[in-house]
């Protein structure tokens, strides 16, 4: 892992309440940095806005329905020991809607503006 990627998940960790007493040195070295406090700055701003955002309104059944297409979706691909992957390389194309659902049902729309209704067909 990259050390900038390392120092951001430090980062993150503390403004969440979760980094390790061990690491503690470290961040705060890191937030010294002109890129340290450009991610502080950033991750603040990102809790902000998911916290003022309104929760979208599901349709009714919505979390049933999402239920059983995640039921039917194929497990995760697992790769084999040494990175090789243990499947085709094609994406997985079921997966990556999932997260677009996940993704939008989230997203709602700018701070202050009203709920969007989400519906799953």
């Amino acid at each position: 892992m990259d050390a900038q990627k390392k120092i951001r998940e430090h980062i993150s960790a503390l403004g969440d309440g979760e980094l390790a007493s061990s690491d503690l040195e470290l961040a705060a070295a890191a937030l010294g940095t002109q890129d340290g406090e450009l991610a502080w700055i950033s991750y603040h701003r990102i809790g902000d806005v998911l916290r003022a955002q309104a929760a979208p309104e599901f349709s009714p059944g919505f979390d049933a329905r999402l239920r059983d297409r995640l039921a039917a979706e194929p497990p995760p691909l697992r790769r084999a020991p040494g990175g090789a992957s243990a499947a085709p390389a094609e994406p997985p194309v079921l997966a990556a809607g999932s997260g677009a659902v996940a993704v939008a049902a989230s997203a709602g729309g700018p701070a202050g503006s009203s709920p969007k209704a989400v519906t799953l067909r």
